[in-house]
């Protein structure tokens, strides 16, 4: 059921205040104090795993990639399964659960929030929950002899950019899908084949041509390439190519997001 929030209820949205993002922000924190732990430790564990099987394993066997060592080029490339997976599967999952199960959303709204506030917030949240669980596989891979360089630093804010945008698609995409186990076509379609082909764990120019340039369209391979040129000290001009990209994918993703969890939540 769907309800009509006070500031859209006077004649349209409001313009866009920080107050109510404050609000909902106190409110995730609230609950984020009671399972930091399991989160924290599924971000060191899983990086790890990465690392062991394909560092350690396909490692060598390849052993470089981009004149790198390879455990170094996993390191970085797992960087954006964390942010994927943190980002947009907490949004795809969390918002349709708020929205249609707990009705969370429809007590936010009865407030003086307006729906382009309320998704700004949510994805924020992740988005900084993301970026600095991102930061977890660089961690890891120091451990595993990944040298430690000034670039490091704007990994979080590269990886708060990616997971804003992605959060903002996980909550579009949970005010489309009818049922919650929709979401399994979104995962194995959308985005499994978008973190396997972004360069994660291989070139991207080791693909056959035409997915070599259809990966080139993948949100998720500019930030990999980001995050490796920053990590690695070779950030140059195309960079901002990465960086527009990202930009431009985040302010999409913003007004789908908007638009359609308005067409869900208001009457």
């Amino acid at each position: 059921m769907s309800v009509s929030a006070a500031g859209e209820r006077s004649g349209g949205p409001r313009w866009f205040e920080w107050a109510p993002v404050r609000g909902v922000w106190r409110r995730e924190l609230a609950l984020y104090r009671r399972y930091w732990a399991s989160t924290s430790f599924a971000s060191l564990v899983e990086p790890t795993i990465w690392l062991l099987a394909f560092g350690f394993g396909f490692g060598t066997v390849i052993g470089a990639a981009y004149g790198y060592n390879y455990r170094d080029f996993v390191a970085t490339g797992v960087v954006a399964t964390s942010v994927l997976f943190i980002s947009a599967f907490g949004a795809m999952f969390g918002s349709f659960i708020r929205r249609v199960f707990q009705h969370t959303y429809n007590a936010v709204l009865a407030a003086p929030v307006d729906v382009h506030e309320l998704v700004t917030a949510e994805a924020s949240w992740l988005a900084a929950k993301a970026a600095l669980y991102g930061c977890a596989p660089l961690l890891v891979g120091m451990g595993f002899g990944l040298p430690p360089s000034p670039g490091m630093l704007l990994v979080p804010f590269i990886g708060f950019l990616t997971g804003l945008a992605f959060a903002l698609f996980g909550i579009w995409m949970s005010a489309i899908v009818p049922s919650i186990n929709t979401f399994d076509y979104v995962i194995s379609g959308v985005m499994a084949p978008m973190f396997l082909v972004a360069g994660t764990f291989f070139p991207v120019d080791q693909l056959p041509p035409w997915a070599a340039a259809a990966s080139r369209v993948n949100p998720l391979y500019h930030f990999v390439e980001l995050v490796r040129d920053s990590v690695f000290g070779r950030l140059g001009l195309y960079d901002l190519v990465h960086l527009g990209v990202l930009l431009l994918f985040a302010a999409l993703m913003w007004s789908l997001a908007v638009w359609k969890m308005r067409a869900r939540l208001i009457d």
